[in-house]
């Protein structure tokens, strides 16, 4: 069997989105999907799990996939553990690179970890919901109830990471795939064309907010597009 596409979440979302944003493209490519639900133990919970699916892969190295602070896990994870252990990575909407105090995305998580905390879940859901479109109202509706209250911990887990710099990016040694989405404020395209200009084997796929909001398989459809773009051009020199 070949080996899976380990996929992770973006902050406040879920396995079930991820399964849905990665499984048809896995399903293409005829690999397993293995799409893992956020631990009270964020970054460390992924991370041990990652060890361990690298582990027990038989044949051939994982590829992996993230969304949002998934991808940036997703990249950390590859830089290290290299081509023995890692195939690729599906880096959808990056949210920052380096130390996270200018994000829009950290911001955001920590505004919501403060708002749960001093509103409560009910108050936070609504708020939400009044001011996002409502597909994305919908999925984060369900994701924060099903996630909280171990939601305030992953968020402020989030809001820490140190993401990836250009200089690690630099030093991966697999295919990186960057999906951006050119009017996210919150996961602002320039940071994921800066990923993949910084990469020495890459391809960008490009989305809008409308777009993937409609159809969420769209984040790995283009993902494995320029996946396979960046391998059919082979390693660099």
């Amino acid at each position: 069997m070949p080996a899976p596409i380990v996929v992770m979440p973006g902050t406040g979302s879920d396995a079930d989105y991820a399964r849905r944003a990665f499984g048809p493209a896995a399903a293409e490519l005829g690999r397993p999907l293995v799409a893992l639900q956020p631990e009270e133990d964020l970054v460390g919970g992924y991370l041990r799990v990652l060890d361990r699916l690298a582990a027990d892969a038989v044949g051939e190295p994982i590829l992996l996939g993230g969304v949002s602070i998934g991808a940036s896990i997703a990249a950390k994870w590859a830089v290290a553990a290299g081509p023995d252990r890692c195939a690729g990575v599906w880096a959808a909407l990056p949210p920052w690179s380096g130390p996270p105090e200018a994000s829009p995305a950290a911001a955001s998580a920590t505004a919501t970890a403060d708002a749960l905390e001093r509103d409560g879940l009910d108050a936070t859901v609504t708020a939400m919901a009044a001011g996002s479109p409502k597909w994305l109202a919908d999925e984060l509706s369900r994701s924060w109830r099903e996630l909280y209250p171990g939601l305030i911990g992953q968020l402020r887990a989030a809001a820490a990471l140190t993401g990836p710099t250009a200089p690690q990016l630099a030093t991966l040694r697999v295919p990186l795939a960057v999906v951006v989405s050119t009017d996210d404020p919150i996961h602002p395209a320039d940071v994921g064309l800066a990923w993949a200009a910084a990469a020495p084997r890459s391809a960008v796929g490009r989305t809008t907010l409308d777009a993937w909001g409609a159809d969420p398989a769209l984040l790995g459809r283009l993902a494995a597009r320029a996946w396979a773009q960046v391998c059919e051009r082979g390693p660099v020199g």
